[in-house]
Formats: C-alpha cells, structure tokens, sequence
C-alpha cells in the first residue's frame, strides 16, 4: 500500500512494560496522529484516514493500560499527552468540517445534476385544469 508506515514497528503493549513505558507509548503515538494530522503532502484522504484510523485504535489499546497512581515522570507525560490531544481534537473537527463540506457539495451537484437531466420533475401537479367547452 502506497501510505503505510511498513517500516515502523506498531506500538503494542508488551506484558512487562512498565507504567512509564505505556504513557511514553501512547505519548508518541499522540505526537504520530498529530504529524498525520498536520502533514498537507498526504493527497489521498483515505490513506490519511486509514492512518489517522490505525492509530487512534493503537492508543486505545494502550489507553486501557494506563492505570493511577501516577508517579511524577508518569503525571508530567500524561499533562504533555493533554496538550497534544488538544491539538488532535482540534484538527480531527477541522477535518471533519471539510469532509461534511465535500459531502454537502456534492449532494448539491446531484440535486443540480438532476434538475438538469430532467427539468419538468419537481414541478407541482396539484392544480387542476378545466375545460371550457362545457
């Protein structure tokens, strides 16, 4: 596949991690989705989705691995991991927005598309004609 990160190893929880390591794991795949996210050379939405995809699924399962009491070095992680989930949140609506805007020009583009192939469609029926002959 032409956008797969191949060369990568996937972040998965390994049984004797330890806390930290779990909260540098899913910092790093923070910082990883905001760069998808940010990077403007990604022509093709679906590869940016599928990523964006592949690592939000990656950190869940490493959300799950988190758990308190919290050290200072853990605490100090988890504050840069809220700083860049900010940012995340943020650009994942902007990418929504554009998504639904596509949506909502394309639906337009039908419904002009179609006025067009056949004008006489939405004219109302609903009067009545008389004849005068009567």
């Amino acid at each position: 596949m032409e956008g797969s990160n191949s060369d990568q190893p996937e972040k998965t929880v390994h049984p004797k991690w330890s806390s930290v390591m779990v909260i540098r794991a899913f910092h790093d795949l923070t910082a990883e989705l905001l760069a998808v996210l940010e990077d403007r050379t990604i022509t093709e939405r679906d590869v940016k989705i599928e990523r964006v995809t592949k690592l939000l699924d990656q950190r869940d399962g490493l959300l799950s691995q988190i758990k308190p009491p919290f050290t200072g070095e853990e605490q100090q992680l988890g504050r840069a991991v809220l700083l860049l989930n900010q940012q995340v949140d943020h650009l994942l609506k902007l990418q929504k927005q554009e998504i639904q805007r596509d949506i909502q020009d394309i639906n337009k583009k039908k419904k002009s598309s179609n006025k067009y192939t056949n004008p006489y469609e939405s004219l109302s029926v609903d009067g009545m004609f008389y004849d005068k002959r009567n």
